[in-house]
């Protein structure tokens, strides 16, 4: 849950700070102005998820864990999406997607374990 939630909160603070550069690490692209915009409001969403599933205290709360769980599967599958088929060749786009994936199945027993 640690690690997940820094590396979401971190994402967020970096998209707000220069969604730009971003872009260009991750995408190997440029954004348009409106890109800007929208990689702004995605780093809200990213700090607050971050937050927001950040562990206080022994346990997390299960929407916690199963929220973390849901964004990192969606992300890894959209991130090699955006590799295979999207026309995007950045060569981070495949270790962000295979971190994604691993926390998703870091997590997903734990969120399994806290939904029966």
């Amino acid at each position: 849950m640690t690690v997940s939630a820094v590396i979401e909160t971190v994402t967020g603070l970096v998209l707000i700070a220069n969604p730009g550069l971003a872009a260009r690490v991750l995408l190997g692209a440029d954004l348009p102005a409106s890109g800007v915009a929208v990689g702004r409001l995605c780093g809200i969403g990213l700090l607050s998820l971050g937050l927001a599933c950040w562990p206080s205290g022994a346990s997390a709360p299960s929407h916690s864990v199963w929220s973390l769980v849901t964004y990192n599967l969606l992300a890894a599958l959209y991130l090699g999406y955006l590799r295979v088929g999207g026309g995007f060749v950045s060569y981070l786009l495949w270790p962000a997607s295979l971190l994604h994936a691993a926390l998703a199945l870091l997590l997903a027993r734990p969120a399994w374990q806290k939904f029966r």
